[in-house]
């Protein structure tokens, strides 16, 4: 008779339950003596969470999600947060964030990450020893080691694991595991935080963040799911560059009379469809 497990390696393949596995095993360990996980509601960290809840039922041990809620968390994100809590039902603790009082975080340059990160993990550590958690683990996975990732080095800098890398596990082969276990958010696009928006010099502010937030609501209700909305400063102006999936520009046109007038009445001067498409990382090239 053919087991569960087996059938999951021919589905997965066995090179990725081989990793999925040596993940179980670390986050055991990690259990034991409780584990925080930092849960943003994308994919990796979701795919952790779970992971953990799921050892968590078969070892025992502590487990506990942290989201901080900021300006810069979308409020698509923020549902999606929510909806998993409520779907697993696991231990879940919401943390204001105070990362739009660091002026570094503010100015917006290359290091921002570094301080958004350096920030969560501030707030992880000290929820952590409330609880008397010794373990904190973030979704940081195999496929990011090839980037420049300034929120690693503070993560590496707060004493914060990442099992996900350490297994091997790549963002295809969490979004494969998610597929066979039946975990909706398999197919989630990429969802950074809404500072990622503004191109790198552009200045934070709240008032920018909820633009965007609110440009964006309008962009998911009108059908689209992969794009973004980045925000330009030239000369005193603003701008709104529309990123969006080349499968999608079409229907971003369509969807352009509404979308101008309001980014238009939350004070933009020019709203442009960028027909390079989606990219990742286009909020990084420094405004004019």
């Amino acid at each position: 008779m053919t087991t569960n497990s087996a059938i999951e390696r021919v589905l997965a393949g066995d090179h990725v339950q081989a990793k999925y596995e040596a993940l179980q095993i670390q986050l055991r360990e990690y259990l034991r003596d409780g584990l925080l996980v930092a849960f943003s509601g994308g994919v990796d960290s979701s795919f952790l969470v779970w992971a953990a809840q799921q050892q968590l039922e078969a070892s025992g041990g502590t487990l506990l999600a942290l989201t901080t809620s900021s300006a810069s968390l979308a409020s698509a994100e923020r549902n999606d947060v929510s909806s998993f809590v409520e779907l697993f039902g696991f231990d879940h603790l919401w943390v204001d964030s105070l990362e739009l009082e660091s002026s570094r975080y503010l100015v917006n340059d290359a290091t921002r990450c570094y301080h958004c990160k350096s920030e969560l993990f501030r707030i992880c550590g000290e929820a952590a020893a409330d609880r008397g958690l010794k373990n904190i683990a973030y979704g940081f996975n195999a496929s990011d080691l090839g980037d420049t990732r300034p929120g690693h080095v503070a993560a590496t800098e707060n004493g914060v694991v990442s099992p996900l890398a350490d297994a091997g596990l790549t963002k295809d082969d969490i979004r494969q595991l998610m597929r066979i276990n039946g975990i909706d958010l398999a197919e989630k696009p990429a969802s950074p935080c809404l500072s990622s928006r503004l191109v790198t010099g552009v200045a934070i502010t709240s008032e920018k963040l909820r633009a965007v937030d609110e440009l964006e609501t309008l962009l998911r209700g009108g059908g689209l799911k992969v794009f973004r909305v980045r925000i330009h400063e030239s000369n005193g102006s603003r701008f709104v560059r529309l990123e969006v999936a080349s499968e999608e520009i079409g229907a971003a046109f369509a969807l352009r009379s509404e979308f101008t007038a309001a980014a238009k009445k939350l004070g933009f001067r020019w709203v442009t469809l960028d027909l390079e498409g989606y990219k990742t990382g286009g909020g990084n090239t420094p405004t004019a």
